[in-house]
């Protein structure tokens, strides 16, 4: 309870001093009103939502969208606090400059109409991004491609070109049509091998049912592999018995055959082109802060040092603490986990996100000790109903041979 009185206390602080620039600008009491209101009943649906969340179900999309709103206001008001302080810094400064020169004019000087306004066009900048990111953003799917060079991929991998996906958190999905168009480009990009990196599932294995038939039309020659995510094991919710808990787990395993995807569990199969080899290594979810069910060890035990190596490893962080410095020599890792936050800039000469606070390696290659990680911002969403600066993620990787 006394959290959610910190919190009311808070967004309220939050709302009147952001109020101050509103009422500076018009005394029309119909919208100051409707200021008031619509503050309001935003976060009474957010704590609403929040306390009636179904422990057996986890986070639903009613509370991603009151979550969703409770962003798309308050981060604009947030904007508008920081201007309107700037202007009560200055105004006190007067202030005190005033009470100790005598100056006859030294009492506080009124707020600005057009530092409110100045206020009002800034915050619509993060309001817009918000709602795009809500409404647009969570679709707006990328193709990233990169090309890797490597002294010793076997010749007849010259060329060879796999696309990466991750993080599909099929619960969240709420457009059909924005799906199948994202399947469609997937395929366009006509790759050898389609390499999955887990998170198929907020929680529930039945959240992927209507989906199967869109992810089975997924093509490539050379096959479809995947992996498991943090959230494919059921971790995130309450659940009934340890069976109900273990029966979903093995649903969730189900799916990939049933969208031709073979679900590497620890363990590793052979790509062949004639003579020619590449080992293809999948663990399940390892991360130093979540599930650790992975073993590099086991997965890698029925394939040889010398092999040529693509690893896919759900959680960046294992590439970080076990994969990276590994005497076997994986050149190449495949994760994704950390959606990019689903928030960031990505510009040219800037790539900055708060997740990188957390994840050294958090989007895109990474290179250390000749070794490459990719790390894939999701196809998928979670939290908040969007993405705002940091696209939803279709990676093509083509492998080439280095020449002398």
């Amino acid at each position: 309870m006394i959290k959610w009185i910190i919190l009311v206390v808070i967004l309220f602080l939050v709302d009147f001093y952001a109020f101050q620039s509103v009422k500076n600008i018009t005394k029309n009491r119909v919208f100051i009103v409707g200021y008031w209101l619509v503050s309001l009943l935003i976060t009474a649906n957010f704590i609403y939502r929040i306390n009636t969340i179904d422990g057996s179900k986890g986070i639903g999309q009613p509370v991603m969208f009151a979550f969703g709103l409770l962003v798309l206001t308050i981060v604009p008001k947030i904007a508008l606090m920081l201007v309107l302080f700037a202007e009560d810094i200055f105004r006190v400064g007067k202030l005190i400059v005033g009470f100790f020169t005598s100056n006859s004019n030294s009492g506080l000087v009124e707020r600005r109409e057009f530092v409110s306004k100045l206020a009002l066009g800034i915050a619509a900048i993060p309001f817009t991004s918000v709602l795009y990111g809500m409404v647009k953003g969570k679709y707006n799917y990328q193709v990233i491609k990169h090309t890797l060079f490597f002294d010793d991929l076997p010749d007849a991998f010259d060329g060879f070109k796999l696309t990466h996906l991750s993080d599909i958190h099929s619960g969240s999905f709420d457009n059909a049509s924005k799906i199948e168009y994202g399947i469609d480009l997937i395929n366009e990009q006509a790759s050898d091998v389609i390499l999955f990196t887990g998170d198929l599932v907020n929680n529930l294995a039945e959240e992927m049912d209507e989906w199967i038939p869109y992810f089975s039309k997924l093509k490539a020659k050379d096959g479809k592999y995947s992996v498991l995510g943090n959230h494919d094991y059921g971790e995130y919710i309450r659940w009934e018995s340890k069976e109900a808990k273990e029966n979903n787990f093995e649903a969730v395993k189900q799916i990939h055959p049933k969208m031709g995807f073979n679900l590497l569990l620890n363990e590793s199969v052979y790509l062949e082109r004639g003579n020619d080899k590449v080992a293809l290594v999948g663990v399940e979810n390892w991360g130093t802060k979540f599930k650790k069910a992975g073993d590099l060890n086991l997965a890698s035990s029925k394939i040889n040092k010398e092999d040529f190596k693509i690893l896919m490893s759900h959680d960046p962080s294992h590439w970080e603490t076990e994969v990276k410095e590994n005497d076997k020599n994986y050149h190449l890792t495949l994760s994704g986990h950390t959606h990019g936050m689903q928030f960031g800039i990505e510009i040219p000469g800037i790539k900055w996100s708060p997740v990188q606070y957390v994840y050294k390696y958090w989007a895109g290659i990474y290179k250390e000790f000749g070794r490459y990680i990719n790390v894939n911002r999701g196809f998928g969403f979670l939290a908040f109903p969007g993405r705002i600066g940091i696209w939803p993620e279709i990676t093509v990787i083509t492998l080439k041979k280095s020449k002398s």
